[in-house]
């Protein structure tokens, strides 16, 4: 039996720290969120407005995510977490201030600067939860979106007294934002582990582009040209590397259905952020402490499976846990559109949130399959994300318009529906990086699990086994030949 690797240094306290900040961008989400009624009345917006104005976000949001795989390997997790503090710390600001003033302009700048932090962040905090993952040989990621739906459940409380107490705005957000700017300046320094000698091996291997300059002998080539034939810096075909291998995840089948699971999960996620709270106060005429109370219930009940969902996948295996998600969000879903009281809607939200907990987790494992093309497919899928936070919006607001906000949301079924029908495209390849016969494929993953396969048709992990090296597939970079298979990610810090 092959020994298991000694730990990583500081693996346990980079765990820690990037459980930290998971649970902190769900305190800075939901305590903004759960305003929502509040910046409604200050501006005095119909539901309409207040989609359209959400909507600047989600265009934020995407406009980030589509460039973040290549920014992430160019500059590194531990600077891409710098720049998108700075960028957060400003929106909440804004957030804050621009209701207060009366100012839209304000505001729309504050949530399109939201969007960008936060899409620029979750990609590499994602990046490093599967490098962590796959240092500890073990199911882990579920437990860090644990963390941001503890952090939600908080953020929701806050939210709540705030109102409660008459805290305004200008009041809360600054304060969130300085919490924000501070905690995660203080995590940068443990949070990213240092590359592994593989990492190292990788990133040189998978740098090894192949020029002109590189095969052809100065003297076999006549005349002059042996003197003017141009050179490639070294760093610029690294780069064009890097930016080839972030943009090679848009043409894998594989990592586009695994978006639409992503997008599915985003959207029911993203529309009870947004609107459970409203739909609570409009629908059952409450006040808005009682709406932040089921927005409560609803990330509460998200926490109490992500807990669990490391045994859940390692006993089932994705694809059955997906389904079973699904089919539970939609029954929900239904439960809280048409429930005649507020207990029985109550109920229906613990169920949605059940029944969303896992699919985002799973959709980010599955993107993180093959460590060296992580930072390109969970940036991929990150993007579908947007798609449906920059669609959810608009569609929800002017459906809430028409029939009102509690019933517009039971539309989030038809998304559950879609996520169930393409999940065995979570599962995991025999050798993963591999995406499908006839697709974009990656290099072979260091460890794989060959012959083991779970209820949901998983191949099981089993550290310390090793596959064969594989060449790369159509649509990767080009190595030379006596490079073996790069076997670790290049998304961490440099």
């Amino acid at each position: 039996m092959t020994p298991p690797a000694p730990p990583l240094p500081g693996l346990a306290r980079a765990r820690w720290l990037l459980v930290g900040l998971f649970a902190l961008a769900g305190i800075a989400f939901s305590s903004w969120l759960a305003r929502i009624p509040t910046v409604r009345d200050l501006l005095d917006l119909s539901t309409a407005d207040l989609g359209l104005l959400l909507l600047v976000g989600s265009i934020g949001s995407l406009l980030t995510v589509t460039a973040s795989g290549a920014v992430l390997q160019r500059l590194g997790s531990r600077r891409v977490l710098l720049v998108s503090t700075v960028v957060l710390g400003t929106a909440l600001v804004l957030e804050g201030v621009g209701p207060t003033v009366g100012s839209r302009g304000l505001l729309g700048v504050g949530i399109f600067l939201n969007g960008v932090a936060v899409a620029l962040g979750n990609v590499a905090i994602n990046v490093e939860s599967g490098r962590i993952e796959r240092a500890i040989g073990r199911t882990v990621i579920p437990q860090f979106h644990a963390a941001f739906s503890i952090g939600a459940v908080v953020g929701s409380g806050v939210g709540a007294v705030a109102s409660a107490t008459g805290v305004p705005l200008v009041v809360q957000m600054p304060a969130t934002a300085a919490v924000v700017v501070v905690w995660r300046l203080a995590s940068l320094r443990g949070v990213v582990l240092p590359p592994t000698p593989a990492e190292r091996e990788a990133r040189a291997a998978a740098s090894a582009v192949v020029t002109p300059a590189d095969v052809t002998p100065a003297d076999a080539v006549p005349g002059r040209a042996a003197r003017t034939l141009p050179r490639v810096p070294v760093r610029v075909r690294r780069g064009a590397a890097r930016i080839a291998s972030a943009l090679d995840a848009w043409r894998e089948p594989r990592t586009l259905l695994v978006g639409v699971v992503v997008l599915a999960a985003a959207f029911s996620e993203g529309a009870a952020n947004n609107w459970l709270s409203l739909a609570v106060v409009d629908g059952f005429g409450s006040t808005e402490a009682v709406g932040g109370v089921v927005l409560g219930v609803f990330v509460a009940s998200m926490t109490a499976v992500r807990l669990l969902g490391t045994r859940l996948l390692d006993r089932y295996g994705r694809v059955a846990v997906l389904r079973a998600s699904g089919a539970a969000s939609v029954v929900g879903l239904l439960v809280f559109g048409f429930a005649p009281t507020l207990p029985l809607a109550g109920a229906g939200v613990a169920l949605w949130g059940l029944g969303a907990a896992l699919a985002v987790p799973i959709g980010i494992a599955a993107a993180s399959d093959d460590p060296l093309r992580a930072a390109g497919r969970v940036a991929v899928v990150s993007a579908f994300a947007s798609v449906a936070s920059l669609v959810a919006p608009p569609v929800l607001g002017l459906a809430a318009e028409a029939v009102g906000a509690r019933h517009a949301l039971v539309l989030i079924t038809a998304a559950m529906i879609a996520s169930v029908v393409v999940a065995p495209s979570v599962a995991r390849d025999a050798a993963r990086g591999t995406v499908g016969a006839g697709t974009a494929g990656g290099a072979a993953s260091d460890v794989v699990g060959a012959d083991a396969t779970g209820a949901g048709g998983d191949a099981a992990h089993r550290p310390g086994t090793r596959r064969p090296p594989r060449g790369p597939g159509r649509g990767s970079v080009p190595r030379p030949r006596r490079t073996p298979a790069p076997t670790a990610p290049r998304g961490g810090a440099r």
